[in-house]
């Protein structure tokens, strides 16, 4: 039987028929265990050594996570110069190249890595490419940290492929060591499109030894395509500047919804995207608390769509530990508790 839950949501698996006035509530969406353990990384930092903690960019793209947290004493920056020295700073999500990690050294900053450890793979999968003499073809947007980050480490073997239409611009030394890596947070089905055209030009090209685009991108993706050709409409939560946010909306409408939009909160939703459609389809982007969606479905239900159905594809249950530099410090403080305490 399917559950019955908040907003009168039922939860099943399996394809849903029968058009009427309601919602269709993608699952996978939202936090995934890369943002869960970047954002309890900076709250357990302000815990541990008392605001403010500076944090390195973002720490993960989403407006109203960094707004709670700022809140709570974190101090956003853009680089670590804005850091005063001696001061503890945390790496964002999206990961940074090298000689950030060697101005934080200089600066006799407190670094914490909260790098997402997928994206620490690509980091990885880089240094040893590159060591082996490979050119990289590095899909990703140009711009986007976590391009820059991993175009930092093999910056001399890397050569950016921003989609499709870039790859006529690429040009390698030896058709015969190439290897194709990705930023984490593509359109799987436009990565897939930019390897095959690459493979065109290049039959040798080599892939990654496992996928590089994240599993919680790949698994909201996926949900997103199966509810769209029933939409009229899919709201997804999530900011602009969130690049695997923005991609669900283009998934969505690739995918058959009539419209789609990205909305940070509930309250920029416009009635005109509700005339008329029956079926609204709501998912959110991998660094979205689920609160904020929760508020979605509230303003949907006070406008007749209060019957939701969520719709399950996958079950996620991956978590990371929090950065070896803060556990470490975490467990000192817990054991000079200890101390204090049998004195």
């Amino acid at each position: 039987m399917a559950a019955r839950c908040a907003f009168g949501r039922s939860t099943y698996h399996g394809r849903v028929s029968e058009p009427r006035k309601r919602v269709l509530l993608a699952k996978p969406r939202g936090y995934c265990a890369g943002v869960d353990r970047a954002v309890q990384t900076v709250e357990e930092a302000l815990k541990l050594y008392g605001a403010p903690v500076y944090v390195r960019k973002q720490i993960v793209h989403n407006k109203h996570v960094v707004n709670t947290l700022e809140g709570l004493g974190a101090i956003f920056v853009e680089e670590n110069e804005e850091v005063p020295e001696g001061s503890t700073v945390v790496f964002s999500a999206h990961g940074v190249a090298p000689e950030v990690h060697e101005q934080a050294k200089e600066r006799n900053l407190k670094a914490i890595d909260a790098t997402c450890p997928l994206v620490t793979k690509v980091h990885h999968e880089a240094k040893r490419f590159a060591k082996d003499d490979y050119d990289i073809l590095l899909i990703g947007h140009e711009g986007h940290e976590e391009v820059i980050g991993t175009s930092g480490e093999a910056p001399a073997h890397i050569q950016l492929v921003d989609g499709p239409d870039a790859v006529d611009q690429v040009v390698v030394r030896d058709p015969s060591k190439v290897v194709w890596l990705s930023q984490t947070t593509l359109s799987v089905d436009e990565t897939m499109e930019t390897v095959a055209r690459l493979k065109t030009r290049l039959p040798l090209l080599q892939s990654p030894p496992s996928d590089d685009i994240c599993y919680a991108t790949s698994n909201r993706q996926h949900v997103v395509k199966e509810i769209a050709p029933e939409c009229d409409v899919v709201i997804v939560v999530g900011s602009t500047n969130s690049s695997n946010s923005v991609r669900l909306v283009e998934v969505a409408l690739s995918a058959g919804a009539r419209a789609g939009h990205l909305v940070d909160y509930a309250s920029e939703i416009q009635e005109e995207w509700l005339e008329g459609a029956t079926t609204v389809g709501v998912s959110s982007g991998a660094s979205v608390p689920d609160d904020l969606v929760m508020e979605v479905l509230a303003f949907l239900a006070e406008r007749g769509f209060g019957e939701v159905t969520e719709f399950t594809t996958a079950e996620e249950r991956l978590t990371f530990s929090l950065p070896q530099e803060l556990r470490r410090d975490m467990k000192a403080q817990l054991s000079g508790s200890a101390s204090l305490r049998k004195q």
